[in-house]
């Protein structure tokens, strides 16, 4: 694609990576076959190909966002399943990024919008502030009907019917490897999910303790930045990626890491790509670093010897987005599951996302809804004992609209190898 930006311009980092990847696209096309907006909405707009022209001509002549582009960019699930389809190798992620925050510096949302985006940057990234919130959504459940707008029903339908008890595991502490130590992780132990399903980190901990590793909980680390740099707001997210960045430096910096451990693959994505996220900052090459050490669990877990074994249960797996497209993990999870028994099928498109995408189930909860509907009926049709997915998200979304028991990966993985049975199978399964 021929671009037309000014030297001037093209001073700015941003600018000068987005017209890189904009001469990439070939306008081939390809990237509306896999795109799940385009696939529910069917208009050019919302696809990867028609969000790149508007995003192109709202940069490149350097002007504020408009009530149009607005609209298409906020369609946008960031699932980055387009990424996997270019054959020109166009990196929509960073140019959609980009775009976001000069949507944010530039456009002025309805008041409504502002409120919205502004309680779900205050509240989600903060476990104890997400908690009240849950509590609050709870006890406010019964009266969605008087609501007219549906991000705020939709919001009270997220909150689970039980909210799990706090775990002491997320605490800043170390726990010892079993037996002869064979790696010494950071785990990140995120933001939400420390509110909505404390059973993912304790497993985690519990499997990888088991199997040689030191797991630390770095004091200072916590919201990888996701939620607030997937709505633009670029200092909230810098803000966030920084204390990550100085919390497991200080580990690297005394006893070392082997890497730094992801649960929520959505997390994994930013940070692996806190250098570009962090290159203009102080923090540079320390972000790096820690972009480098990051791994999904399912990558640690690959390198360490998981017992084999037979297990009667039928696993559909539902590949997260943020996993197969962001960080191009496929097989690592599914892999792990066969290892140790389980039968392992998958559903039908299994590259298109379940609609939960951060707060987009949120902020966009129609087209939420349908992607939803979907992939449960995709799931179903399996006929599995149980669904496993890498992502929290996709577990509240997918819970949300099926009687299947539906839990993390490693809790399967801890389960067979010597650890707690899932609660959700206890209640689910004889």
């Amino acid at each position: 694609m021929q671009t037309n930006f000014t030297d001037l311009q093209l001073k700015d980092s941003a600018t000068a990576r987005s017209n890189e990847i904009l001469r990439a696209c070939v306008h081939c096309g390809f990237c509306t076959a896999t795109c799940p907006t385009y696939a529910v909405l069917g208009d050019e707009l919302d696809s990867p190909r028609g969000r790149i022209y508007l995003i192109k001509d709202m940069l490149e002549n350097d002007r504020p966002a408009d009530e149009k582009t607005v609209k298409h960019i906020d369609r946008c699930m960031s699932c980055l399943s387009c990424m996997t389809t270019c054959p020109s190798g166009v990196h929509y992620m960073h140019l959609i990024d980009h775009a976001r925050a000069h949507v944010e510096k530039t456009y002025k949302r309805p008041l409504m919008d502002r409120l919205l985006r502004w309680t779900l940057a205050k509240i989600l990234p903060y476990p104890g502030r997400f908690r009240l919130a849950l509590l609050g959504a709870k006890i406010g459940r019964p009266f969605r009907h008087l609501i007219p707008d549906p991000r705020l029903r939709a919001m009270l339908d997220m909150a689970p019917k039980t909210i799990p008890p706090v775990s002491r595991n997320d605490d800043p502490q170390v726990f010892k490897a079993q037996g002869t130590r064979k790696m010494r992780v950071a785990l990140m132990t995120g933001c939400a999910q420390k509110a909505l399903d404390t059973n993912i980190n304790d497993a985690t901990i519990r499997l990888l303790v088991r199997h040689g590793c030191e797991v630390v909980v770095a004091k200072g680390a916590g919201c990888c930045g996701a939620l607030t740099h997937h709505m633009g707001r670029e200092a909230e997210a810098h803000a966030s990626a920084a204390n990550n960045i100085r919390a497991w430096m200080a580990e690297v910096n005394v006893d070392g890491l082997d890497a730094i451990v992801i649960n929520t693959s959505g997390c994994g994505t930013t940070l692996k790509d806190y250098g570009h996220m962090m290159r203009d900052t102080d923090l540079a090459q320390d972000a790096r670093k820690i972009a480098g050490l990051a791994k999904d669990v399912s990558e640690v877990l690959m390198q360490l010897d998981l017992a084999q074994g037979t297990q009667d249960l039928t696993v559909a797996y539902h590949a997260a987005c943020s996993l197969q497209h962001g960080q191009q993990i496929k097989s690592d999870p599914k892999t792990l599951l066969k290892r140790v028994g389980f039968t392992v099928v998958e559903p039908r498109d299994s590259h298109l996302c379940c609609g939960s995408a951060g707060t987009y189930n949120l902020l966009q909860p129609e087209i939420s809804r349908k992607l939803k509907q979907r992939k449960v009926q995709s799931l179903e049709a399996k006929t599995p004992d149980v669904v496993a997915a890498g992502n929290i998200g996709c577990i509240m979304q997918i819970g949300s609209g099926t009687q299947l028991p539906i839990v993390h990966t490693v809790e399967l993985l801890d389960w067979a190898t010597g650890g707690k049975k899932p609660s959700k199978l206890c209640t689910n399964l004889t």
